[in-house]
């Protein structure tokens, strides 16, 4: 039997963050140590890609709407398969970096615009089948370190082989992608301005509401992803431990969202999303008051279990709210005012650390998200959804 178009595009999903996250973890430091590269250079290299995600999120998936999700998910899949083999060629830091911002283009378009079109072709089942494609591509994130951290006995060149035949493996999957529910015909006929879709995004507190929202939770996230290491050192946790609860967490999240989306199909977005945040905000909160280890793993996992909460529900709320002929600019807002989030979180956090330790990195992630879903619920979270 042929594997339908949704099972393709989870199958592209799953090899194509594979074959991203594995060029990133946990190669790229050690090959930009390797070039020569300090630690300011190694954080610049690490932060392009989230950059480049930021700004061609909106435009991949305003082009979308205009072209049609199949011919923009085909070229995200042309840089998923070229842009391993451009790690081939760097002899310097700043060749990697622009390596680095190559290969995050291909996420920045490839996430909004396949969200968009599994929200296309579901309606009733919106809120599963988005988290049921981002378990794929969970899976393919969960799985790139290890695979990632074993190739090394070949080499860099030998680690980016490997993801670049990954990539040319989510382009194959890509190429069998038929169109989704006739929208690249509807894309012909009704071709909104750039301008006009994007004034009339911007001009959606709903919308608005639902990016900003999954900001503070990736906000508060980042934080927790930069400061774990720290608390789990500071404990005397071994480093394999750190990454065990990290994993944990991943599994987590990987085997609830396609669960809590059915739940979100049946029940609503908006009190899904608001649990789900503040959840994550207390349990952000408790990692420095810990007892053990024990209980550090079961915050983390509870942790895993808010975000899987909030996020199923967030992305299929954007999607409500947005109009077919927009909904790729919605998912690309989403994705970019996100990765802001995700990027600005371990700064701010940084900053609170230096004044009063690392328990005040977790308090102002989580004292953030909290402002965000006050803000949402006193406003767009009174919307019906």
């Amino acid at each position: 039997m042929r594997p339908s178009p949704f099972r393709l595009l989870c199958g592209a999903g799953f090899l194509a963050i594979l074959s991203t996250t594995m060029a990133k973890n946990p190669v790229l430091p050690l090959f930009a140590a390797h070039l020569g590269a300090g630690p300011e250079g190694v954080g610049l290299v690490s932060a392009l890609s989230p950059l480049a995600g930021v700004l061609v999120g909106i435009p991949g998936g305003l082009c979308s709407d205009r072209f049609g999700r199949r011919r923009m998910l085909l070229a995200s899949s042309l840089i998923f398969a070229s842009a391993p083999f451009a790690y081939l060629l760097v002899s310097g830091v700043w060749g990697l970096a622009l390596a680095r911002f190559y290969h995050g283009l291909a996420t920045g378009i490839f996430m909004p615009v396949a969200q968009a079109a599994v929200a296309d072709a579901f309606d009733a089942a919106r809120g599963e089948k988005l988290g049921t494609f981002s378990s794929a591509t969970l899976a393919g994130r969960f799985v790139a370190p290890m695979l990632g951290g074993a190739a090394l006995w070949m080499g860099y060149s030998g680690v980016y082989v490997l993801c670049g035949l990954a990539g040319i493996g989510a382009m194959l999957l890509a190429w069998k992608l038929p169109n989704f529910e006739g929208q690249e015909r509807g894309a012909q006929k009704c071709r909104p301005p750039f301008r006009d879709s994007l004034r009339e995004l911007l001009a959606s507190r709903g919308i608005l509401a639902g990016c900003l929202l999954e900001a503070g939770i990736l906000f508060a996230y980042g934080s927790f992803e930069a400061f774990l290491p720290i608390v789990s050192q500071e404990r005397g946790h071994p480093a394999w431990l750190t990454g065990a609860l990290f994993s944990a967490q991943v599994v987590t999240v990987a085997l609830t969202k396609p669960f809590f989306g059915r739940l979100s199909d049946r029940h609503g977005r908006m009190g899904q999303m608001l649990g789900g945040a503040a959840l994550t905000a207390g349990a952000c909160a408790a990692i420095p008051f810990a007892p053990g280890l024990g209980s550090l793993f079961a915050l983390s996992v509870l942790l895993g279990l808010a975000l899987s909460v909030a996020t199923s529900a967030t992305s299929a709320f954007v999607a409500d709210l947005s109009r077919r002929e927009n909904r790729g600019g919605a998912m690309g807002l989403l994705g970019s005012i996100m990765d802001v989030g995700h990027s600005t979180g371990p700064l701010v956090a940084g900053c609170a650390a230096a004044l009063f330790g690392s328990a005040g990195a977790f308090a102002t992630g989580a004292a953030v998200l909290l402002a965000v879903a006050a803000w949402v619920w006193a406003g767009p979270g009174r919307m019906k959804t």
